[in-house]
């Protein structure tokens, strides 16, 4: 299995409107062949020491993908495009950790 995390980072202001386009792309995402988990989190704010944030222009994407393969024909999907084309306004900049299974 394929861990994937994608932290966003989004320009001043905009988280809503972001939130609301992935909203929109998340249906299609988890119906693609291969995913297994698709979402959106945002920073809760906590009394730990060790948390770095929270952060109000961060969205972490978590994802799961039962290959590479499977991850690769996500990143070209044709909603995936649309998606980055609605959100290119939004981002900032994005991050990626791809791991699997120990």
């Amino acid at each position: 299995m394929i861990h994937v995390i994608a932290t966003i980072t989004l320009n001043p202001g905009v988280r809503k409107p972001f939130l609301d386009v992935f909203r929109w792309v998340t249906p299609l995402v988890r119906a693609e062949a291969g995913c297994i988990e698709y979402q959106a989190t945002v920073d809760v704010p906590t009394t730990m020491k060790v948390q770095d944030g929270p952060h109000d222009n961060v969205v972490t994407v978590v994802e799961k993908w039962e290959s590479v393969d499977a991850l690769y024909a996500h990143t070209d999907a044709p909603h995936m495009v649309e998606y980055r084309e609605k959100v290119k306004d939004y981002v900032s900049g994005v991050k990626l950790v791809v791991s699997e299974n120990a």
